[in-house]
């Protein structure tokens, strides 16, 4: 398709810089594809359009602490420079991928000392080692272990959308607050590798999900770790010509099962609670839900109109960026009629947009 197809009209005011509270408040566009019906209720509703025996396809990764405040302080014919940094992804043990603001000021061996949320050098430090194209191999310095020193020194990597939203409207929110908020509730801590949230499943409450285990609604947990190819916006003329970024996941036995179970039992439907779940499930090879065994691997899988899901029912999702994959995912989902359709009473109706905005729920 033609990326300009992915257009639509916004306002930049529409932008939720903080989310909802409690995060259930978030308002809930109902579309319902076989009717073309549209309607509007909250997430904390969920249950009334949820049925005993659906499946609920949450992607459980947690999100690393991966921005950097960074200093490297004056020596001999290097000056002082402040500067920030995105821990991108891990490559071995102590060793990650970086992008570096200013990175043309930056050397090969310079050491970054690292700020915490309040500004104060923390004792923490990052080592420059290689260039790699438009990003660094660095190498986490800490006297206590790297997570440690992460949760410690590193920073919630927000868009830059929201930060600069922010920034615009004067307002001010600290970094412990976009902690708590910025992670799903049924995050597991252990599996800190993403550097975006999957932002559907921030609606979420434990009193939500209570309500929907009274229900019989069942919780299926999938892992993608989100990169920030996430964010990236098409800049080729055509979809097919996007170079879509690579994504490591993991989809448990249990998993498996439950999605297998489904396609023998119709009525019992496969919701997927974001973007991340969707391209997770849909990246199972054929087959694979009937062995036994957990599926390990990485997805570039673009879904775009035309694509035949095979595992997702129903989806529940954010308002997205114009001109992104997550966009022509949906798109692809309930058709790009009802897509813009839904997106420009979205406007009209003044949903928020983005990360901490509203919710979709499509049917």
């Amino acid at each position: 398709m033609r990326t300009d197809e992915l257009d639509y009209h916004f306002d930049p005011t529409l932008i939720a810089m903080t989310p909802a509270s409690p995060r259930d408040a978030a308002r809930l566009m109902l579309v319902d594809r076989a009717s073309g019906d549209i309607t509007h209720h909250f997430v904390r509703d969920l249950p009334r359009f949820l049925h005993a025996n659906d499946t609920l396809v949450v992607n459980s990764t947690s999100v690393q602490r991966a921005r950097l405040s960074l200093v490297r302080h004056a020596e001999e014919a290097r000056p002082r420079l402040e500067t920030e940094g995105l821990l991108l992804e891990r490559t071995l043990q102590k060793y990650w991928q970086a992008l570096i603001r200013q990175s043309k000021r930056c050397s090969q061996g310079d050491r970054f000392h690292l700020r915490g949320s309040t500004g104060q050098e923390t004792g923490d430090s990052i080592l420059l080692l290689a260039r790699l194209g438009d990003r660094w191999i660095v190498q986490v310095d800490s006297i206590v272990d790297e997570q440690a020193a992460l949760d410690r020194s590193g920073l919630t990597p927000l868009p830059p959308y929201i930060l600069n939203a922010r920034k615009d409207n004067a307002i001010t929110v600290t970094d412990q607050e976009d902690r708590e908020q910025y992670e799903t509730v049924y995050a597991d801590r252990t599996q800190r590798h993403s550097v975006a949230a999957p932002t559907a499943g921030l609606h979420f409450t434990p009193q939500l999900l209570e309500a929907f285990a009274q229900k019989g609604i069942e919780r299926a947990e999938v892992l993608l770790h989100v990169g920030t190819g996430t964010f990236k916006p098409i800049e080729t003329d055509s979809l097919d010509e996007h170079p879509m970024h690579s994504e490591r996941l993991v989809i448990p036995t249990e998993t498996l099962h439950a999605l297998e179970t489904a396609v023998q039992e119709p009525r019992r439907r496969r919701i997927a609670v974001g973007t991340t779940a969707v391209r997770a499930i849909e990246s199972i090879p054929p087959d694979w839900t009937s062995r036994d065994g957990a599926y390990r691997g990485e997805t570039r899988l673009l879904i775009q109109p035309g694509y035949s899901f095979r595992h997702t029912d129903a989806l529940l999702t954010n308002f997205h960026l114009p001109r992104s994959t997550l966009l022509a995912l949906v798109g692809a989902f309930i058709g790009m009629k009802l897509l813009k359709e839904a997106y420009a009473i979205a406007v009209a109706e003044r949903y928020r947009f983005y990360s901490y905005g509203d919710a979709m729920l499509c049917v």
